[in-house]
């Protein structure tokens, strides 16, 4: 992590009971919000992912732990673990939980003890802050409108290749998350099924010193790989999977046949949505199918 802001950005406040997601730097130790910064310093205990991580992040923004407990909590934490978090909030306690970098929850740990805060009316919470999907997604060029977080791909084998298979389909901007050893053997992959000229962009080291963004086709970023392999933390978005053209002739049956049951607006919506056509698009020809001019 860079160097933070200096000086005491803090505020020690009284917090209610519950447990509150904290969203912590992807790279830049600037990049945490103030409100953040007053959890962190206000709750009465500390949860992380990795401890050394959380403590770190404390000493550079000077709050002070004073005397306050910092507890392990990730993905092989026992269930006991997990209550015993749960405890302490319903007991009155305001318990804060950081992964190592992001946006808890975001193919990072945490949800089961969300889940669980919810399942028994435990107050729940979020500071909201980086992200590298979302950074990612801003810096890619592709379309922002729509579009699905797959996480992880499978590491290989079948379920790789269905993976890969399910989000080529997609039609939607898709983020990945994948590792420096395995993106060369995905982006082959995504290449050979979604085709080599669908866009993408791969962006590293996000925040950091060595951010770069590599945008192209498919088929550029192979050769951009196999030429320098990236190193770092990698987000890689895919643009959407292309729209088939509809028959003008289906999509005015399916209209007739939606006008029957519903109203216009409700019609045009559900064949838009089938066909994955604009909204728009499909109000305006519900409207002379029934020979309508106005809103209905």
């Amino acid at each position: 992590m860079s160097e933070p802001s200096g000086g005491t950005p803090w505020r020690k406040t009284p917090l209610a009971a519950g447990l509150y997601f904290v969203a912590t730097p992807i790279g830049s130790a600037r990049d945490i919000t103030l409100r953040a910064l007053d959890v962190l310093a206000s709750a009465d205990v500390i949860a992380a992912e990795d401890t050394r991580t959380a403590r770190k992040l404390l000493e550079l923004h000077g709050v002070p732990l004073a005397g306050r407990r910092v507890i392990a909590h990730h993905d092989h934490s026992s269930a006991s673990a997990r209550n015993g978090l749960l405890k302490l909030a319903a007991e009155g306690a305001s318990v804060a939980y950081v992964s190592e970098a992001g946006s808890p929850l975001v193919a990072d740990p945490g949800f089961e003890l969300g889940r669980e805060a919810a399942a028994r009316g435990i107050p729940t919470t979020t500071a909201p802050g980086p992200s590298a999907a979302i950074a990612a997604l801003t810096l890619s060029g592709l379309p922002s409108d729509r579009f699905t977080f797959a996480g992880f791909p499978p590491a290989s084998g079948g379920a790789r290749k269905r993976f890969v298979e399910e989000v080529s389909a997609l039609h939607s901007t898709v983020i990945l998350f994948e590792s420096p050893k395995r993106i060369n053997a995905l982006l082959t992959l995504l290449r050979d099924t979604a085709g080599s000229t669908r866009p993408a962009a791969l962006a590293r080291e996000l925040t950091k010193k060595f951010e770069e963004v590599r945008r192209g086709t498919l088929a550029e970023l192979c050769t951009s790989v196999e030429a320098d392999p990236p190193r770092g933390e990698i987000v890689l978005v895919i643009g959407r999977a292309a729209q088939a053209e509809a028959d003008p002739e289906a999509i005015d049956g399916a209209l007739r046949e939606a006008l029957g049951r519903l109203r216009v607006k409700e019609a045009a919506a559900e064949v838009a949505a089938a066909f994955g056509q604009p909204k728009r698009e499909m109000y305006q020809r519900a409207l002379a199918l029934t020979g309508r001019d106005g809103d209905a």
